[in-house]
C-alpha cells in the first residue's frame, strides 16, 4: 500500500498506511517496537492477511522511526503517545483492534485508557509497559546511568544494529506512564503472546500485566522456546490466528 503522511496536532510528520477494508468488525492497528517500524516481517504478514479478508488496517511510524519524521533521540514515550492518539482519531473510525508489540504493547494500553470508546480489543506481543523504568534503567551499568544523567545521552549497544541513544528525557518522561502499579482498566478482550527466552521482555513482566489488567477476558500464551521478536513462521502463524480469534469475538 501507499505510503501516505499525516501532520499530528503537535506538529509532527508521520508516515502511515492505511487499507480501507470491506469486512465488518473493528479495524486493526499496528503498534511497533522500540525503534521498529512498519516494514517488518510480523506487520507486513498481518497487513496482507487483513487485506485478503477485506479487513481495516492501519500501520504507521513514530516519530522518529521508520519514514516518519524527526531525530529517534528527541522522542519520548509522550511523544509517540501523542503520534498514536493522533493516528487512532484521525485515520480511522469506530472500534478498533490495537496489536502492539513490546513498546507497542505499552502504548496500545496508554491509547485504550485514553480512548477507552474507541478500542475495542487489545493483541499484545511481548509486551513491555513501563520499560523505561522498570526494565531498560535497571539493566544500564552503573557508568551508562551516570553518563545518562550527567550529558543527557548513552549509546547502548544493540544486537540488532547500530546503537541505540537512551536519553535522559527518555528516562524521566517515561515515570508519568507508569501502569503496573496499579489497576489498568480495561473490558474488552485481550491476548498476550510471550516468549520464554525474550532476553529483553521477561516472560514474568508480562506475566505481572495480566495481574494488573481488570479484564475477565483475557488468555495468556507463552512460547516455550519463542524469543522477544516472535517472529518465525510459526509465531506470525499464531498471531495471525489470535487477531482472528478475538475479531470474531468482537
Amino acid at each position: 500500500m501507499t505510503v501516505s503522511r499525516l501532520t499530528t496536532p503537535e506538529g509532527r510528520l508521520i508516515a502511515y498506511r492505511k487499507f480501507e477494508g470491506r469486512a465488518p468488525g473493528p479495524g486493526l492497528i499496528w503498534l511497533s517496537g522500540f525503534k521498529s517500524d512498519m516494514q517488518g516481517g510480523k506487520v507486513l504478514a498481518l497487513e496482507a492477511w487483513a487485506k485478503e479478508r477485506e479487513q481495516a488496517f492501519l500501520a504507521f511510524d513514530y516519530s522518529g522511526h521508520g519514514e516518519s519524521e524527526g531525530a529517534f533521540a528527541d522522542g519520548t514515550i509522550s511523544a509517540w503517545r501523542e503520534d498514536t492518539l493522533a493516528a487512532l482519531d484521525a485515520l480511522t473510525e469506530g472500534p478498533q483492534i490495537l496489536v502492539g508489540s513490546s513498546m507497542g504493547g505499552w502504548l496500545a494500553l496508554l491509547a485504550a485508557q485514553a480512548r477507552p470508546d474507541r478500542v475495542a480489543g487489545l493483541v499484545l506481543i511481548a509486551p513491555a509497559p513501563d520499560f523505561t523504568e522498570k526494565l531498560m534503567w535497571p539493566k544500564l551499568s552503573q557508568a551508562a546511568q551516570v553518563e545518562i544523567v550527567d550529558t543527557g545521552v548513552h549509546l547502548q549497544p544493540s544486537e540488532y544494529g547500530e546503537p541505540v541513544p537512551i536519553t535522559r528525557q527518555l528516562i524521566e518522561d517515561g515515570k508519568q506512564w507508569q501502569l503496573l502499579d496499579g489497576p489498568i482498566a480495561f473490558t474488552g478482550p485481550v491476548r498476550i503472546l510471550q516468549g520464554m527466552v525474550d532476553l529483553d521482555v521477561p516472560w514474568t513482566h508480562a506475566q505481572q500485566l495480566v495481574s494488573t489488567l481488570t479484564t475477565t477476558d483475557l488468555a495468556f500464551t507463552l512460547i516455550k522456546d519463542g524469543d522477544h521478536r516472535l517472529s518465525r513462521d510459526q509465531d506470525i502463524t499464531r498471531l495471525i490466528a489470535t487477531c482472528d480469534e478475538v475479531l470474531r469475538s468482537i
